[in-house]
């Protein structure tokens, strides 16, 4: 079931997925899959290895370690590859998810295509995260006492993911 505050990333203008603490793609949003050449199905279940060329392998494998010790990744360069084979340079940004406990669950992971980000890109995209912001604010106000513990995880998650985002300085990852 997706919760109210997942469904920003519906069409949002980000590639979005999420994994498990062992790399395993959970859920990913259209812009994810689409990018990529795949069906969402085709993508859930699979480990975010398979979405990288082999060269590019230590590097996720890098930034997977670098997540588990400091519960983020920000501004990691990785290559990536569609279902076609072709290529483009990302930028991955990630933060952890974590359960009623306070152990790690899995992450929310961002990658732009460095290729794509114009002046007007990066505006529409600042936009796109100081508007989710205030969905979110409004949803703790109105409905955060109302959820289970997985939606308020999955809330914090993303508010944290989000905040993150905020403070990337786009223009400065691309040059």
């Amino acid at each position: 079931m997706q919760t109210e505050a997942r469904k920003i990333l519906k069409d949002a203008p980000i590639m979005w997925r999420r994994i498990n603490s062992i790399g395993v793609i959970l859920d990913c949003n259209s812009t994810y899959a689409a990018k990529l050449g795949y069906a969402k199905s085709e993508i859930i279940g699979k480990t975010i290895f398979e979405h990288v060329p082999k060269n590019s392998w230590e590097a996720m494998n890098e930034s997977l370690k670098t997540w588990f010790e400091t519960g983020k990744v920000v501004d990691r360069k990785i290559t990536f590859k569609k279902q076609d084979n072709s290529e483009f340079p990302g930028i991955l940004q990630a933060t952890s998810l974590y359960d009623e406990e306070k152990n790690l669950i899995g992450s929310n992971t961002v990658i732009f295509d460095s290729n794509e980000l114009t002046d007007q890109k990066i505006k529409e995209l600042r936009k796109y995260f100081e508007e989710s912001k205030q969905k979110l604010d409004e949803l703790k106000i109105t409905d955060y006492a109302k959820f289970d513990e997985n939606s308020k995880s999955e809330y914090d998650g993303l508010r944290n993911m989000f905040d993150m985002l905020l403070s990337v300085d786009l223009k400065t990852l691309r040059d």
